[in-house]
């Protein structure tokens, strides 16, 4: 659809005022125009919905898989509800978020930072930017954490035996390659592929190996059906396992279609959904209140785990290329540094700096903050809950208007704020205090 045809579509005020705002109805028809997609208008790439699914896949099934039975043993089985909510409200959040870029018609914002200040200006800008870098900087430093433990652990007491820092400076120099390598995310598709087959490996040796450990257990394990002190830190881990959706925006931008967004996002979402249930319930059932984090940690057999650990560390190895894209994506367009301003050996000299400069960050964030389980609490709460119940929604009623929405999806938007703020609150609080004790007790 050229440019000049937006004008086509009516608008709750013609004259633009700063407002964004525009029918709901406008922009799934703006968005599914088959004619916007074949045109590529606003610069979208070459991939195809499978580009779509599984980089979402991979973002989000990862290392929060592995924490859910944990969130369940600090809730109860109250976790199921919470998973079932969490997961209709982050298929809402990431179909909204999208709208957000085209909510002017005939342009096209271009990240998560562009959406807050569209919305509410400046204190817009600063809050998406600050929960925004913490998610991109926080998510692959703690997949360097795991990554880097579970080789420790793999290796130890043979000849390839290293320390938890030396193997975290490895990974970071190895992933500097299709750092460098890869210009969008489209190139690595591939990878994202096969970390999505890892994760749902993973999966399944817990599935099955979860109920033997419980048929030869000694003592009888304990569940519970609601644990009310627990929900926030369940709520925030559970939000965590929902994260990615700053990835969104240049995941969406990679496809050559953008309408089939929505179907990638669902399609990808519910698989994953599909794997936390097939892991939460068997692993909260096997072990109850004694579940770990990572929940390998609890399969008896040492055959079991060790599979599990291998196919999770090169899940989340593959996993961090995205998030290093993505933030270097940005931080190009942000100075300028494309192939038509500097040249393309001088621009892939400064996206190579840049890439090498965010490795070395995530390298040192991952050797001073070695404690998996609390580190994903924290970042789920603090940084998770805001990205994926909090700013879409408020971005989306700011910029489409309230007066025009159903009253359901308004009450949506209500319970799904609500519980945002109650994870982002009360999550981020117990995060922290389990921070603090692991800092001191060591």
């Amino acid at each position: 659809m050229p440019i000049q045809e937006a004008e086509k579509y009516p608008t709750d005020n013609q004259s633009y005022n700063g407002s964004f705002k525009v029918e709901e109805t406008v922009i799934d028809d703006y968005m599914e125009d088959d004619a916007q997609s074949t045109t590529n208008e606003f610069g979208h790439g070459s991939g195809s919905f499978l580009t779509g699914y599984f980089n979402v896949t991979c973002v989000v099934a990862g290392t929060g898989t592995l924490g859910l039975p944990h969130a369940f043993a600090l809730g109860g089985w109250l976790g199921i509800l919470i998973m079932l909510l969490s997961y209709v409200m982050a298929m809402y959040s990431g179909v909204v978020l999208i709208r957000c870029l085209y909510a002017k018609p005939g342009q096209r914002l271009h990240d998560y930072k562009a959406i807050g200040t569209a919305a509410f200006g400046w204190p817009g800008y600063a809050v998406a930017s600050f929960l925004h870098w913490l998610n991109l900087f926080g998510c692959p430093a703690l997949y360097l954490v795991l990554a880097s433990g579970n080789l420790h652990y793999l290796l130890q007491g043979t000849s390839g035996a290293l320390d938890v820092k030396a193997w975290t400076c490895i990974i970071g120099a190895i992933l500097l390659i299709p750092s460098l390598v890869a210009k969008t995310l489209k190139e690595i598709t591939s990878l994202a592929a096969v970390g999505a087959v890892c994760t749902m490996i993973a999966v399944f040796i817990v599935l099955i190996q979860s109920p033997i450990d419980r048929s030869h257990a000694i003592e009888p394990v304990v569940t519970d059906s609601v644990i009310w002190t627990g929900f926030p830190s369940a709520l925030a881990t559970i939000a965590f396992s929902y994260g990615g959706n700053n990835t969104y925006p240049h995941v969406e931008h990679a496809l050559k279609k953008p309408h089939q967004w929505k179907w990638a996002i669902i399609a990808g979402l519910s698989t994953c959904t599909a794997l936390y249930f097939l892991t939460a319930i068997p692993g909260y059932h096997s072990y109850g209140r004694g579940t770990e984090s990572p929940i390998y940690n609890s399969l008896k057999s040492e055959v079991a785990k060790k599979i599990s650990m291998i196919v999770m560390t090169i899940h989340v190895i593959l996993a961090i290329p995205i998030y290093t894209t993505s933030f270097s994506l940005e931080f190009e367009k942000w100075t300028n540094f494309t192939d038509e301003r500097l040249g393309r050996f001088k621009a892939w000299v400064a996206r190579a700096i840049i890439r090498t400069c965010t490795m070395g960050v995530l390298v040192i964030l991952a050797i001073f903050i070695p404690y998996f389980d609390d580190f994903m609490g924290l970042i789920g709460a603090l940084s998770n809950c805001g990205l994926v119940f909090l700013l879409p929604i408020l971005c989306y009623l700011k910029l489409t208007g309230v007066r025009n929405k159903p009253w359901y999806e308004l009450a949506f938007c209500a319970l799904t704020l609500f519980l945002g703020i109650i994870g982002c609150v009360f999550g981020t609080i117990d995060a922290i205090k389990a921070l603090i004790h692991d800092f001191t007790s060591n």
